[in-house]
């Protein structure tokens, strides 16, 4: 029959199990005190203007919000902070934040929070220059400089990114932005965003369909310019996918709109002869980078392209466009094209006759 334990072994497994118990109930206590019910000062909530710098690291923005009363454990903080994470997701600027707040309210509303300042919306699709023709009419920065700053290899560089300007990395979204911010932060805080928009697997999946992600954002900038049903994206961006793998041209028109200096708009023969390393049409591959700032519906189709044999397309007139995997096939559309457009001119000649 085996022997009891001795009684100089029962008493160490019970204080073992007196403070395990006892670190467990102070453990549920900090998660519940610190992490899910918030502050308990008495009083309502009040509303703290917090100042985070561009470049700040969760330490530095631990300490700000410490100094605020935001917070009282700074090390929880970091904690909760990568446990969510939201350690990449929280924005530079000035913001309101209430007091008393849990801290999961808290790195929620922080990721959430819009900056103090006059709001700009930069739609998807947009080129740079549009965007610093928007910024100096909404807050009167100079757009030269701005531009300077977009073409500037050397901040491209600092930035982490190797393309030939910011030109894609400026991501479509609504900032708020105060009077007097230098074009520098502006554009930072914009790749910024760009980054915190991006696919977590990314660069994974860039490599998988045999591209750089520089390049995934130049295709999704042809694809953003190309697509008006987004039901069409991944199909349109599977054509360009084709094109690549064998080879061939890309022939992209809204290349050449941006090496004319346009938007997306109806090309001509002749416009196809433009000499430039954005015409795809006399240029393989990918052009140098992207031609717009395109979203992230369009960089998720350039990540993941629609399986087709498709090599062709063109619109039909309303919005949609008919692929093809040959090239009579390819042709007979166009036809239909041009009688659709031939058939419309008539029509509106014959309202304004």
């Amino acid at each position: 029959m085996p022997r009891s334990p001795a009684p100089l072994v029962r008493t160490v497994r019970g204080v073992l199990t007196v403070v395990f118990a006892l670190a467990l109930l102070i453990a549920l206590e900090v998660f519940s005190r610190f992490l899910l019910e918030g502050s308990v000062e008495e009083g309502p909530r009040q509303m703290v203007q917090v100042s985070i710098p561009e470049g700040a690291d969760i330490t530095q923005i631990a300490g700000i919000l410490r100094k605020q009363d935001l917070i009282e454990h700074p090390l929880l903080f970091r904690y909760a902070v990568r446990v969510m994470g939201a350690d990449t997701k929280i924005q530079a600027g000035n913001m309101l934040l209430a007091s008393g707040q849990s801290l999961f309210e808290l790195i929620r509303n922080l990721t959430r929070a819009k900056a103090l300042g006059i709001p700009v919306t930069l739609r998807e699709g947009i080129t740079s220059m549009e965007v610093a023709a928007i910024l100096h009419k909404k807050l009167g920065l100079d757009s030269a400089a701005f531009m300077a700053v977009v073409s500037d290899t050397q901040f491209v560089r600092e930035l982490g990114l190797d393309g030939p300007s910011l030109e894609g990395y400026l991501y479509p979204d609504t900032y708020f932005i105060a009077v007097g911010t230098e074009a520098h932060r502006v554009a930072r805080r914009m790749v910024a965003d760009f980054r915190n928009h991006l696919p977590d697997s990314a660069q994974e999946r860039a490599a998988e369909v045999g591209l750089s992600l520089h390049e995934v954002v130049t295709l999704a900038s042809i694809i953003e310019w190309e697509t008006l049903m987004r039901s069409e994206a991944r199909t349109i961006s599977s054509v360009y996918h084709n094109r690549l793998r064998k080879g061939m041209m890309l022939q992209a028109d809204p290349t050449v709109s941006y090496a004319l200096g346009k938007g997306p708009a109806r090309l001509f023969y002749s416009d196809l002869r433009v000499d430039s390393p954005y015409n795809t049409y006399r240029n393989t591959g990918l052009p140098p980078g992207p031609i717009n700032n395109p979203g992230s519906f369009s960089i998720q189709a350039a990540l993941s392209p629609e399986r087709t044999g498709f090599l062709y397309f063109v619109a039909r007139g309303d919005g949609t466009h008919a692929f093809s995997t040959n090239l009579a096939d390819h042709l007979d559309a166009k036809q239909l094209l041009d009688r659709w457009r031939r058939d419309a001119a008539r029509a509106d000649s014959g309202k304004t006759g």
